[in-house]
């Protein structure tokens, strides 16, 4: 580990450690725009140059390895003079749009220029222009303010692994566009905005919307999958105006999806902001709370325990499952469950449903096999660490299900589920690939557990585990892969069927009978409803989806920005989701709307406050009291038995943008799909 001097004091770093890193570790500031922690070196803006003894030139700090005995000045009269030529350099042909700038405010070249620029420019020549790109309908382009740092370029191509991003012609004529004027077709794409330290690439939706002193920041967590990314939210008065990444290592670094970004317009159409009673006409008519409730308690106190059942939807909060399950439990109803797509995973043991070697771990991993899912679309940021893994490593990957660009290389072997027997029994060629493997991995996605052979296949998994050694003392390579944000904390709680209680498939087969006479779908949107035509049906949701279509009795309650709440993402780590707006109309938080219900049925849950609530739910779930530390859980026998059924492996998500009521609710999304659809459309003509 070399040893140098930066300004007088001494410093150790990592060996191949570069000297801006080295300056970084002695607490002196560097400015820089081409460089990127996370991404390779251009060393192209210049702006880091640094005195080196004995150095003939300024060097450029980001590009230079650190060295044994290496002296380092960054306040030197030369390196002044230097940053301020360079910014000089930088300002020759940018605009000054900064009044109309939405980056304004929040510009690194703004706050470079105060700090290391020069007062005023010797140049007087008239400034070039450039032609705006075409990057779809997330990213809104002023290409002349560019400066080439080419962030954006080694995002796409190193990270994203869609390389349609580049630079183009010489000299002062150099442009980055998109070389088709194509849609990015990536579902990162909009993390370059927030890597251009210009205002070049801003974001479309949010032009001239709002300035950044002008917002309530709120940090909280993404509902729109499981992974759980950390995100920070901006709101103005009672609307999220933009949803940006959270620094978090080990869950999402410092990406997101821009389905976590942009489908936050969606929160303000289509909501459900006071209660609804269908008339004997058929129709929702608007109603008061106690209208509802007058008719909902009664309803519910006539029924047996075994005639009502609730579903729990794919972006609860672990409390409102819990203050559901405590009511239902009230009710002596054993009906409950949280698997809205049908998965056949159950509650115990928790390693069979975590995503057990945690995501930091798919760094170490060595060889992974992919079974019945497309973590592309299914988790993004996620599909990006196992690309750079690869890129690392070349770490054989293999991917069992419907075919798909996973944005690298995979050995595909079909859709056909019979490949597992063969893998599980040692006689697949992968599977001695996984068994000669150190850290070997295998993700079950939801495709492959919603299938009615579900149980099997999972049991197939466990032994695949135990066949190729993927778990050791020190590693645990099982892993599945969840699309439901609640899902995990819905399994941890137990809300699934109690003794003698059915499942989402039996209790769709027992209402379309008439057995089951009420349905209490909570933010459950994602299924068929015509199994319940023959049920009173009662939604509590925040959106006019396909769950309040089929409602006899609406209950609006909050999204996930409009309440506060615990969330488990996929590896069992717990977080805190933070309200940042409050919920619209007479909308109330669901908890809330629980426990007003239950004293009206006379089968008070026992909860006032959402504190009592959060003491109770930790009583009966104390690692929930464990925040962002996913737990190393024992590794026991899980699955059932049985014959596969012939039928092709699918992945559970068909489409990225539009999978939930409010990204289905959302234009930006949609126009997403659409730009989407019709790229894909012109490159097979």
């Amino acid at each position: 580990m070399p040893k140098l001097t930066v300004n007088g004091t001494e410093v150790e770093v990592e060996d191949g450690a570069t000297v801006l890193q080295a300056c970084e570790e002695a607490g002196v500031e560097v400015p820089r725009f081409c460089y990127h922690d996370r991404l390779s070196i251009a060393g192209n803006c210049r702006m880091c140059l640094v005195d080196m003894e004995r150095a003939p030139k300024p060097v450029a700090s980001c590009a230079m390895p650190a060295g044994e005995g290496m002296v380092i000045s960054t306040e030197t009269d030369r390196v002044k003079q230097a940053r301020e030529g360079v910014m000089e350099f930088l300002l020759v042909n940018h605009p000054l749009d900064c009044p109309i700038c939405d980056q304004g405010g929040e510009c690194d070249l703004q706050d470079q220029a105060m700090g290391y620029g020069h007062d005023c420019s010797r140049y007087s020549e008239n400034k070039r222009a450039v032609s705006e790109k075409h990057m779809g309908p997330l990213i809104k382009t002023v290409m002349t303010r560019c400066i080439h740092c080419t962030r954006c370029v080694r995002f796409s191509t190193e990270v994203a692994g869609v390389p349609e991003l580049g630079a183009i012609g010489r000299g002062e004529n150099v442009e980055i566009t998109t070389y088709l004027e194509q849609t990015l077709a990536s579902e990162l794409s909009a993390n370059v905005i927030d890597l251009c330290p210009v205002g070049a690439l801003t974001s479309r939706p949010y032009a001239f919307v709002a300035r950044p002193w002008e917002l309530t920041k709120v940090e909280s967590v993404d509902v729109m999958d499981a992974m759980g990314a950390n995100i920070r939210i901006d709101a103005r008065g009672s609307q999220v105006m933009r949803v940006l990444p959270r620094l978090h290592e080990d869950v999402n670094e410092e990406w997101i999806g821009d389905k976590t970004r942009y489908a936050i317009d969606g929160l303000k159409r289509q909501r459900l902001d006071k209660p609804y009673i269908r008339n004997a006409e058929g129709r929702l008519m608007p109603a008061s709370w106690d209208e509802a409730f007058a008719v909902l308690a009664p309803k519910m106190k006539k029924l047996k325990g075994a005639e009502m059942a609730a579903i729990a939807g794919d972006q609860l909060d672990a409390e409102t499952m819990f203050a559901l399950k405590t009511f239902f439990h009230k009710l002596d109803s054993p009906h409950i469950d949280c698997r809205q797509d049908g998965a056949k995973i159950s509650a115990k043991p928790r390693s069979s449903y975590l995503f057990n070697s945690t995501i930091a771990g798919i760094d170490d991993a060595d060889a992974i096999l992919i079974i019945g899912s497309n973590p592309r679309i299914e988790a993004p940021v996620l599909n990006a660490r196992i690309r750079r893994n690869y890129l690392h490593s070349r770490l054989p990957v293999a991917h069992l299900g419907a075919s798909a660009d996973l944005t690298y290389p995979v050995e595909y072997l079909g859709d056909d589920v019979g490949q597992l027997e063969k893998i599980a029994s040692g006689k697949h060629k992968f599977a001695k690939i996984l068994k000669k493997a150190k850290r070997p991995m295998i993700i079950m996605g939801m495709g492959a557990l919603r299938r009615a052979d579900g149980a099997a296949i999972h049991a197939l998994g466990y032994q695949i585990a135990e066949q190729v050694g993927a778990v050791s003392k020190d590693w645990n390579g099982f892993n599945m892969l969840h699309l439901a944000a609640s899902r995990v904390a819905g399994l941890d709680m137990g809300f699934v069927p109690q003794k003698g209680g059915k499942d989402v498939a039996g209790i769709r087969k027992a209402a379309a009978k008439g057995e089951i006479k009420l349905v209490w779908l909570h933010g459950a949107d994602e299924m068929d409803m015509a199994d319940f035509a023959n049920s009173f049906v009662v939604y509590v949701g925040h959106h006019g989806d396909a769950g309040a279509q089929a409602a006899d009795i609406i209950l609006p309650a909050a999204a996930y920005t409009e309440k506060d709440g615990i969330y488990v993402n996929f590896e069992g780590r717990v977080q805190m989701g933070a309200r940042a707006v409050f919920p619209p109309g007479e909308a109330r938080e669901d908890w809330a709307i629980i426990r007003a219900l239950s004293e009206r049925a006379g089968c008070s849950i026992g909860f006032d406050t959402l504190d009592a609530l959060r003491s109770a739910l930790i009583e009966a779930v104390p690692h929930l009291a464990e925040l962002d530390a996913p737990a190393s859980e024992k590794w026991a026998k899980f699955g059932r038995a049985g014959k596969l059924l012939d039928q092709p492996l699918t992945s559970a998500l068909s489409s990225y943008h539009m999978s939930c009521a409010i990204s289905r609710s959302s234009e930006t999304m949609a126009a997403c799909h659409l730009a989407a659809q019709s790229d894909v459309l012109d490159a097979a003509e």
